[in-house]
């Protein structure tokens, strides 16, 4: 069965740091692109960043550069979403996702993750 299990959200102050973890289940992952997503109250969901199936590359939404990176371990089939200096606009339920799901618009349940002091 495929599955993406998204963790790791919480309560953060504002310059906090959280890692987000998403494993995924049923397909290719050592050969599948991954990405993050995230989706604020009233708001549509948006690209965070993504990764390359090697993990060599990553991209980043403008909005999060220099501050969240992206990283995957093969061996756990787990992509994580580190989010340093976070903000009170990063209050989001945030999500992961690869290509193959997309196009069949299947999405796990996410994580929540608020900025706030």
């Amino acid at each position: 069965e495929v599955q993406l299990v998204e963790s790791g959200g919480g309560l953060v102050q504002p310059g906090g740091s959280l890692r987000l973890s998403c494993a995924a289940f049923g397909f290719t992952f050592s050969s599948s692109a991954m990405g993050w997503f995230r989706q604020a109250p009233g708001k549509e969901r948006e690209f965070v960043g993504g990764i390359s199936w090697s993990g060599g590359s990553t991209n980043y939404a403008d909005s999060v550069k220099g501050r969240f990176t992206i990283s995957r371990d093969k061996a756990k089939n787990t992509v994580y979403l580190q989010m340093d200096s976070l903000k009170p606009e990063d209050t989001a339920v945030y999500y992961c996702n690869t290509p193959l799901l997309l196009r069949d618009n299947y999405w796990g349940r996410g994580t929540q993750v608020t900025v706030s002091s």
